[in-house]
């Protein structure tokens, strides 16, 4: 297999489980995808990172229908609140893309899937939520 990189920078790929990171205001708990010279919450200036869960709900979703040229549709976007802190927009992926399958509140995990891969074989990984196997 050739190299995987993460097709952004806050989906770490390392020795263990694929998972996100966020820059967390050592000030107030405040959480971040991107870089922040400051917090919006507490303006304070001295950030570190947090592990974030690979588990949460969905917030709000809605179903695509229509998108930009060779974008697959329909598909669901959604708003995930994560389980300890954090809230990510996403896609649900590997479910039916209508309101029968999907759910407020519904328990997603995230999963990672391969999605490009340059001349050299490198892979362009990416991440979305799918819905929690029920127990």
């Amino acid at each position: 297999m050739g190299q995987q990189v993460p097709i952004v920078d806050y989906l770490v790929l390392d020795d263990g489980a694929p998972h996100l990171v966020a820059h967390q205001c050592e000030s107030c708990g405040a959480l971040y995808f991107d870089r922040r010279n400051a917090c919006a919450k507490c303006g304070k200036t001295s950030f570190g990172t947090k592990a974030l869960s690979d588990h949460g709900t969905v917030r709000s979703y809605t179903i695509v229908h229509r998108a930009a040229p060779n974008i697959a549709v329909p598909y669901v976007s959604a708003i995930v609140g994560l389980d300890g802190g954090g809230v990510v927009k996403t896609n649900i992926v590997n479910v039916d893309p209508d309101p029968d399958h999907v759910q407020l509140n519904m328990p997603v995990r995230m999963t990672t899937f391969v999605a490009g891969m340059d001349d050299d074989g490198t892979e362009a990984v990416a991440f979305g939520f799918e819905p929690e196997e029920s127990a």
